[in-house]
């Protein structure tokens, strides 16, 4: 049974022509896998299903920790959007509900190589010369 609805499919491959370059999924999962880590699985694999320009890399939490570890992952499942290089995106459970448009809209920056942001902002952002750890916690309450 498909978690995107068709009309919601439809919508979301228009969307999805916009992207230009390449974006991979990376998601870390485990062998036997918890409900949220399949859930998460089968959503991720419908998502990259609607472009060619999006593919998807499952990972072995376990068998995969050096790797794992050397991109920062610590638990699951993690879901990772990556372009040329790796931007720091990060959803922890299914990005599904509110954080499904923020998944999207993450992949179609990523695709386009362009966080949305102004100049200004874009300056101000270059200017930060010490590593920064930003999290961002959402719930609909």
């Amino acid at each position: 049974m498909a978690l995107i609805k068709e009309k919601d499919r439809e919508k979301l491959i228009g969307l999805m022509k916009a992207i230009e370059e390449d974006v991979k999924i990376v998601m870390f999962t485990q062998e036997n896998e918890c409900q949220q880590c399949q859930t998460t699985r089968e959503l991720l694999e419908e998502v990259a299903a609607l472009s060619e320009k999006v593919s998807l890399e499952v990972r072995d939490f376990e068998a995969d920790a050096e790797v794992a570890k050397k991109l920062g992952v610590d638990k699951i499942p993690a879901t990772l959007i990556l372009g040329e290089k790796d931007y720091g995106i990060r959803f922890y459970g299914v990005p599904a509900g509110y954080e499904f448009n923020v998944l999207i809209q993450d992949i179609l920056d990523v695709g386009k190589r362009s966080p949305g942001l102004d100049k200004k902002t874009l300056k101000v952002l270059a200017s930060i010369d010490k590593p920064v750890h930003l999290q961002v916690f959402i719930s609909p309450t």
